[in-house]
């Protein structure tokens, strides 16, 4: 079972070490476009603005939610299972004050002691994991009593991404060797087959977390016209540790 967990886990680094490029380029036109904006606007909503908050962005990859926060006044601490992500997102950057800091970890094993952070952010990211429900353990311990968990992503596992390419969607840019290495990954874990974001909801309830889900955010985030979208709804988990 270890060496079954550790194969899947290089095959899935291996995957976003592939992508980094194009990814760090694509998270950079976001940066620069009034998506940026409209993050920031919901992270405002979402956050207490009335101090410096330590948060941890989990799946960090080229760093597009740790420049965000950090440039909101925010200590942020970016990881990710992939060094290449990593590089883009150290370039990404470079100038800003403060400047976010990052390490290579594996989002289901977290290396900090209980309640670290303020904050979890994540985004895209959970659809890629071997196993979700220890990763939302992790993510609850290291979180300080009255800390906020927020989840973005999608119920990728019920699509087939090779079935969607069109020619300027958001996967038109990938080679098909390498969207058939994403669907067969997805194929292999757990969280494909669950009923997302409900899912997750009651998962996150069990462990104590107070729950708010918003389904579809794509209105809210999605507004830059030059960058095309999923045609999945991309949902919200706001969730809040007991005091």
């Amino acid at each position: 079972m270890d060496t079954d967990k550790k194969r899947i886990e290089e095959r899935i680094e291996h995957y976003w070490d592939a992508r980094s490029r194009d990814f760090g380029e694509k998270r950079r036109r976001e940066l620069a476009g009034v998506n940026a904006q409209a993050w920031r606007s919901l992270f405002a909503r979402y956050l207490p603005g009335n101090r410096q908050l330590h948060i941890l962005d989990i799946g960090t990859g080229p760093g597009f939610f740790s420049i965000l926060l950090s440039a909101m006044g925010h200590r942020c601490l970016g990881i990710d299972m992939s060094a290449d992500m990593l590089r883009e997102a150290a370039k990404n950057s470079v100038g800003l004050m403060p400047m976010p800091r990052y390490m290579k970890m594996n989002a289901q094993e977290l290396h900090f002691p209980d309640m670290s952070f303020d904050v979890v952010v994540s985004r895209n990211l959970t659809w890629t994991l071997p196993h979700v429900s220890a990763a939302y353990r992790e993510w609850v311990r290291v979180l300080r009593p009255g800390g906020i968990l927020l989840n973005f992503d999608a119920d990728y596992g019920k699509v087939t991404f090779a079935h969607q390419i069109k020619p300027a969607g958001v996967h038109a840019m990938l080679s098909a060797a390498c969207i058939e290495e994403c669907d067969s990954i997805k194929s292999m874990l757990a969280i494909s087959s669950k009923d997302r974001p409900a899912w997750d909801a009651a998962t996150l309830e069990e462990l104590g977390m107070e729950i708010v889900v918003e389904r579809d955010i794509r209105k809210v985030v999605c507004r830059d016209e030059r960058l095309p979208a999923d045609d999945v709804p991309f949902f919200a988990i706001y969730a809040k540790k007991r005091e």
